[in-house]
């Protein structure tokens, strides 16, 4: 006989336990149907917003974990080769890369691939940029050029892992949350996909 686990079963109005070695995350979707007036900007020189045509698959995981390594980025670490240049090549994909004197500072991905909408599937700086102003610029182009593409609406997605002000700054973008979801997944960094120091402010927990 096989053993299976007991399917979880969320509780809508308490506390759900989880298995040792899975986290949980409270994820906020937000969209805009029309252009919003830009962020104001703190400061600009030397930063540029630059699309990259069919990116490598080796760079992109590098920049994607540089950026996304604290806040538990990892789906596209776990894709094969295959399957993430199935992605950046696509025409509706666009990979917008922020950098500061020549210098790789963070990017914003923009996904088109489903009909009359664009979704931010990334968005983030790199450690040392954070909290520079650096993302008002990138934002602010990031969404003219999504606009310039004449979609239904923008949409994007935040969760409790992302830095603390991530959900306020879309708020201020002009973002407005229509929905909220638990996501629940292995931890990646027990699998080795992310380093075991990453996050600390999301507790590694397993078994005995």
């Amino acid at each position: 006989m096989t053993d299976t686990a007991a399917p979880l079963v969320l509780n809508l109005d308490g506390y759900t336990p989880l298995p040792p070695g899975k986290i949980a995350g409270v994820v906020t979707m937000l969209d805009m149907t029309a252009p919003p007036p830009p962020l104001p900007e703190r400061a600009s020189e030397g930063l540029t917003l630059e699309r990259m045509t069919a990116p490598d698959v080796a760079w992109y995981r590098a920049l994607f974990r540089r950026v996304g390594e604290d806040w538990l980025w990892f789906s596209r670490l776990r894709m094969s080769d295959a399957e993430l240049a199935a992605i950046l090549n696509s025409p509706e994909v666009e990979v917008l890369v922020l950098r500061k004197d020549g210098v790789e500072a963070g990017y914003i991905e923009l996904d088109g691939r489903e009909p009359g909408e664009i979704e931010l599937a990334f968005v983030g700086l790199v450690p040392e940029m954070v909290g520079s102003g650096a993302g008002r610029f990138m934002m602010n182009r990031a969404l003219a050029r999504a606009w310039e593409r004449r979609p239904r609406r923008v949409h994007v997605h935040t969760c409790t892992h992302d830095k603390q002000g991530a959900l306020t700054f879309y708020l201020k973008a002009g973002f407005r949350p229509y929905a909220s979801a638990v996501e629940i997944v292995d931890d990646p960094r027990l699998a080795g996909v992310l380093a075991r120091e990453a996050a600390p402010h999301v507790p590694v927990i397993e078994a005995g």
